[in-house]
């Protein structure tokens, strides 16, 4: 798992997600720059609510999480669609 854009978008470069999950209040530019790459990558995204990112990590507001473990992108992609 890596948490932040620029670490996101590093590991999005290098084909190392399988799912990101992004901040619904995240930046108009964060938005622009991780979305795209990460439909360029067919890597799913999701966005949940402001604070919940950082929250769910036990870790303050942060705008975009990356997941690599396919195992884990599939059940948190699972929650998200409840």
């Amino acid at each position: 798992m890596v948490i932040g854009v620029t670490g996101v978008r590093a590991k999005l470069q290098r084909d190392a997600l399988s799912c990101v999950v992004l901040a619904a209040d995240a930046s108009l530019r964060t938005r622009e720059k991780v979305e795209r790459l990460a439909r360029a990558r067919r890597c799913r995204c999701w966005w949940v609510g402001g604070g919940a990112v950082g929250a769910g990590l036990g870790r303050p507001p942060v705008q975009a999480v990356g997941v690599a473990d396919a195992a884990l992108a599939r059940g948190l992609v699972g929650s998200l669609e409840e």
